[in-house]
Parts: C-alpha cells; structure tokens; sequence
C-alpha cells in the first residue's frame, strides 16, 4: 500500500468498531480509532453510538490540530454511515475525504504493523 505522507496530519485513518456483544458500564458499545499515518499516533474514543461520530472527530480535530500546530490534510473512511455527515464538514473546511470500499482489508492499518485489531478490521 502506498501511503506516502510528509508530516503529521497529512492522513488520518478512521474507523468505527462495534455493535460490542456487551456494554461497558458506561454504557459503551462502539469505539472510533484515529490513526495518524504518519506518526504512527492511534487516538481511541468510545462511543455510546455511531452517531456519536461527527462530535467526537470534532473534538479529536481541536486536540491534534493543537498539539502538532497543523491542520488535517486528508481523512480515509469506508463511507460508513457515520461518516457521512463528516462528508459535507470535510468540504467546508477543506478536508480531502478518501474512500476506501466498506468491509476490505484495503486499510493503511496493516502497513503499521498490528495484526489484533477487531475483526472488522481484519476482514
């Protein structure tokens, strides 16, 4: 796979894992991950639902966009429901928004080196 950046937030990769067989006691049954291409960085958030999304890569935005002094380049989903919303978000504010084909093992994941991930991401 060819995932070339030059800096931190040139890609971020995304995903949404879940419905989990059980809920945690806070009432979690979904998580998102974030994965700078780049650094390596995974950013994990769980949620109480898919919808829950849209809020959380707001927030993970401010965070990182902080903490490297950058602004997100690029952002890979599956085109999962979850992120459409993000779609029309990702075109106001400049944002390319890559897709990849639901349920394929196409994700820059496996060039980082982890082979445990959730099942989802290992079909």
């Amino acid at each position: 796979m060819g995932h070339k950046t030059t800096a931190p937030l040139d890609l971020i990769f995304s995903d949404v894992w879940g419905l989990a067989p059980m809920f945690s006691s806070d009432g979690f049954c979904y998580f998102v991950i974030f994965v700078d291409v780049h650094t390596k960085h995974i950013w994990y958030y769980p949620l109480v639902a898919k919808s829950d999304v849209f809020s959380t890569f707001q927030r993970f935005q401010t965070l990182v966009e902080r903490q490297f002094s950058l602004k997100i380049k690029s952002v890979q989903t599956d085109w999962g429901s979850e992120y459409r919303k993000l779609n029309k978000f990702f075109q106001a504010i400049g944002i390319h928004h890559w897709l990849i084909c639901p349920h394929t093992c196409c994700y820059p994941i496996f060039d980082l080196g982890f082979d445990k991930f959730p099942e989802k991401i290992q079909k």
